[in-house]
């Protein structure tokens, strides 16, 4: 298991039984785990998610690196799932959090 912290300062977790399930559903992410624990720990964007998941984005060409996850509690949160899009819509989000340029 992998223990990280998002931008809220939370330790989230990504256990070995959660990224074989994100792997075996979106196997274009397989060789991008550390660039999956980076999203949460340093992203570009952090957008609403559904119901109260949050979404860490990384910019990654032409695409977006989207990782959802959520926090439960100032100590305690995980990694639900990952993949990549072209198809966000920033202007359309509820952005939560921006790296400052």
């Amino acid at each position: 298991m992998k223990l990280i912290k998002s931008v809220n300062g939370v330790p989230i977790r990504l256990t070995d039984k959660r990224w074989l399930h994100i792997i075996e559903n979106h196997n274009d992410v397989a060789g991008y785990y550390d660039d999956i624990l980076n999203a949460v720990e340093n992203p570009d964007f952090v957008i609403k998610g559904y119901r109260d998941d949050v979404m860490a984005v990384l910019r990654r060409k032409a695409k977006y690196l989207v990782v959802v996850y959520k926090e439960l509690s100032k100590k305690d949160g995980f990694i639900i799932t990952a993949y990549f899009t072209s198809k966000l819509d920033l202007n359309k989000e509820e952005i939560l959090w921006q790296k400052q340029s």
